[in-house]
């Protein structure tokens, strides 16, 4: 099975839809939706509302492997952290697609985005946009700015986005996420945290055919995946890592 457990430190496969128009808010079919997944994972039994705009069902985080739904009046959420294996993340987004047009009242002319977000987190404790400069390096007009005197990197946050289709409707932003701040710099006290990799396959627009939820979502991960495993991990995650260790 794939997996990219030894790539980094935590990693999590999370799915986003937006809508147009509000989400269902009636009290009994709310419960049948979130009761509906729950049949298929008992282990997501805490069940609570978040600023009475947010409802969530999710397992135990004490676990490193946990699965989270999430819904707000024009988001559905959910995310696997620390899957066995790709294929069971997506197993349980895909199954969250199929129940939610039901449930839900969803239709693909509804949908104003979808993503699925592919995140690697590195645990690290020192200058982290200083980390990510050396690990992956700047682009080649920036170089020369690392050797002035007494420079120190404070804010480094490289990312890109590609467009694969004429429409620009598929996309996938690729993107390092740093939790070093001015004071941690000018303290030179580091708390440990994460420096956080994303790879976000977004799909833009009304979605066709009946099956459109689904396909849209292995159309996302067939993207990210492919962009993962044919430039990601040998560019940035396997740097990051290997510079983490040598420090």
């Amino acid at each position: 099975m794939e997996t990219y457990h030894h790539l980094c430190d935590d990693h999590y496969i999370n799915l986003t839809l937006n809508t147009a128009l509000t989400l269902p808010s009636h009290r009994e079919t709310l419960i049948h939706f979130f009761e509906r997944i729950q049949r298929s994972f008992p282990g997501m039994k805490n069940f609570y509302a978040r600023d009475r705009s947010e409802i969530v069902l999710e397992e135990d985080k004490v676990e490193s492997s946990y699965r989270w739904l999430t819904l707000e009046p024009r988001r559905l959420s959910a995310g696997h952290v620390n899957p066995e294996s790709v294929e069971t993340a997506l197993q349980f987004h895909r199954l969250i697609l199929e129940v939610a047009p039901y449930h839900l009242s969803l239709s693909p002319l509804d949908c104003e985005a979808i993503d699925l977000l592919f995140g690697f987190d590195f645990t690290y404790q020192g200058n982290h946009n200083q980390l990510v400069a050396d690990a992956l390096g700047v682009p080649l007009a920036f170089e020369r700015s690392l050797e002035i005197p007494s420079a120190q990197v404070v804010h480094y946050e490289p990312s890109i986005t590609l467009a694969f289709d004429r429409d620009c409707r598929l996309q996938c932003r690729i993107s390092v996420e740093t939790r070093t701040n001015d004071y941690h710099v000018r303290t030179q006290e580091y708390p440990e945290e994460q420096v956080s990799v994303y790879v976000t396959c977004r799909y833009y627009g009304c979605l066709a055919g009946q099956n459109g939820f689904v396909q849209t979502l292995d159309l996302l991960a067939k993207t990210g995946r492919a962009v993962i495993d044919q430039y990601v991990i040998e560019s940035i995650l396997q740097p990051l890592a290997k510079a983490i260790t040598l420090r």
